[in-house]
């Protein structure tokens, strides 16, 4: 006849087995959750790795980069800027007064670097810019988009009135907000930036001729910096 003690035993050991049960289920559930997790990491890490395209230096021209002017001239400018960064506007209104002086020796090409913590608006007019290049107006909305900075920048949705820049140059609106969710929008716009990251853009505008970066962009030194390059191409420095 079994007596309390044994009794007690027994419910010990009982709890105890039923501890140790419960430890192993919980290892076991842990070590299902991993292997099932780790698939799902792996394929995010890949997805991220493989979705990135190829980032291109200062002195490249990459296949889908926008380009003012003739690329057959010898010196190559590469300004990145944000739409909405006023010194950007400032860089595009100087460099637009000299282009007429420079075409002849030199060609513009022109990269997204959209700072989106101190310009909110950033993204979506690159968006916008590189959705209107599909319909090979992509200049054209580059130069109205910083035409008009100080009207839209302080909007809080600036999608109606992009909408109206878009349909002032004869856009077909269906095809340009199908192009902006497009992935090689998107990855445009985020390769741009990755490759300006590389190049030591920390922030814009930046402007690089022939691959050196000027320290003050204005217009007299743009100008100064073209000519020395192209005398040094041709043989005359």
């Amino acid at each position: 006849m079994a007596t309390k003690r044994d009794e007690q035993k027994k419910r010990k050991e009982d709890m105890q087995r039923s501890a140790e049960q419960r430890v192993q289920t919980q290892k076991l559930m842990g070590k299902i959750g991993l292997f099932g997790v780790l698939p799902i990491l792996t394929l995010v890490v890949l997805y991220t790795l493989f979705s990135q395209g190829p980032t291109y230096s200062t002195v490249e021209i990459a296949p889908n980069d926008h380009v003012r002017g003739e690329s057959t001239t010898p010196v190559t400018i590469v300004v990145y800027a944000d739409f909405q960064c006023p010194a950007c506007a400032t860089e595009h209104q100087d460099m637009t007064g000299i282009w007429p002086q420079l075409r002849d020796r030199a060609h513009l090409v022109f990269r997204h670097y959209p700072i989106t913590t101190s310009h909110p608006h950033s993204w979506t007019a690159s968006l916008y810019a590189e959705a209107a290049g599909k319909q090979d107006r992509f200049w054209e909305m580059h130069d109205y988009l910083f035409a008009t900075q100080s009207l839209w920048s302080t909007l809080p949705r600036i999608e109606d009135e992009f909408d109206s820049y878009a349909l002032e140059l004869n856009l077909d609106l269906e095809q340009l907000h199908a192009d902006m969710a497009a992935d090689a929008t998107v990855a445009k716009v985020r390769n741009d930036q990755r490759g300006g990251n590389s190049s030591g853009v920390r922030s814009t505008p930046a402007v690089f001729i022939n691959g050196r970066m000027l320290a003050r962009p204005t217009d007299a030194r743009i100008m100064e910096v073209v000519a020395e390059e192209f005398a040094k191409l041709n043989g005359d420095a």
